[in-house]
């Protein structure tokens, strides 16, 4: 019997479940809802948060899972931004993660993997003018995940773009000690700058925490006695976000290109070429 499989489920949409069975690991992923990975499973331990209401509502965003962020991290002011001199209005966190996805390939060979595309349309146009294609693939392997990514530009023009993730990861407690290089943060309750001294402590916080001057592109944080998660990811990946809400058992610990507000600013702003692919990757572990 295969170490590998792919199943199809269904649940108010078509979630497809990549399966590991040597190390009891799964992701599942919902094309139809923006791309989304709602379940992670590694070695046998669940730590994805998902509201269920949120993903079952169409038009809701999810609180949840791990939402793709695109072509923007974060908020916009008057949730709008101004190109060549045109104004576009734009939602927080962009026009990808409630989309549906097209599935172009998947496979159990070596691994467990699916492959999803999104391309640009006349409602992603109206908020983000340019032509665009995002492949992603999803790979479970030896007892992680690995989300590699595609961002093509076939436009004629430079392209901004500054992407992201907003992994939900289910605990209870919102003092956490994070094992970064970061030495402080940038607080969007009260704009102050503050060194990192131990645990960064979430409660009672309703805006972010944006953890700066970090060199590696690496984090690992517990969720329990039991469990701890490292995310690793490319260079590309700037920053890392914090935030959670009050009485909700997550935290959500997010790379980002930029942060919030960039495309407003454009001090800092990627740019990908006519014709030409940024890539980039997203690795999820678990550490018992």
């Amino acid at each position: 019997m295969s170490n590998y499989s792919i199943t199809k489920l269904e649940n108010g949409f078509t979630i497809y479940e990549l399966s590991e069975s040597s190390t009891s690991s799964s992701v599942r992923i919902c094309p139809e809802r923006g791309g989304i990975a709602i379940s992670l499973v590694l070695h046998g331990k669940e730590l994805f948060y998902l509201d269920e209401a949120t993903f079952l509502d169409r038009e809701a965003n999810i609180r949840g899972g791990n939402p793709i962020l695109f072509p923007i991290c974060g908020q916009l002011t008057d949730a709008q931004y101004e190109w060549n001199g045109v104004i576009y209005p734009m939602k927080n966190h962009g026009v990808a993660r409630i989309k549906p996805w097209e599935v172009a390939g998947s496979s159990t060979d070596g691994q467990a993997s699916l492959t999803l595309i999104l391309r640009s349309d006349a409602q992603t146009l109206a908020s983000y003018p340019f032509e665009f294609e995002l492949e992603f693939t999803y790979i479970l392997k030896d007892g992680k995940l690995r989300l590699e990514q595609q961002y093509r530009n076939h436009s004629n023009s430079a392209m901004p773009v500054y992407a992201g993730f907003h992994p939900y990861f289910a605990t209870t407690g919102k003092a956490v000690r994070y094992e970064t290089d970061a030495t402080s943060y940038l607080d969007y309750n009260d704009m102050e700058t503050k060194p990192i001294e131990g645990a960064i402590d979430l409660a009672g916080k309703v805006e972010s925490l944006t953890l700066l001057d970090a060199k590696s592109r690496e984090i690992a944080f517990p969720l329990d006695d039991s469990t701890r998660v490292r995310m690793a990811y490319s260079d590309v990946f700037q920053y890392v976000v914090l935030w959670s809400v009050e009485g909700k058992p997550f935290i959500c610990v997010e790379p980002w290109m930029a942060k919030t507000h960039e495309l407003n600013r454009k001090e800092e702003l990627p740019l990908i070429e006519p014709g030409a692919t940024l890539e980039a990757w997203l690795e999820i572990g678990r550490e018992a």
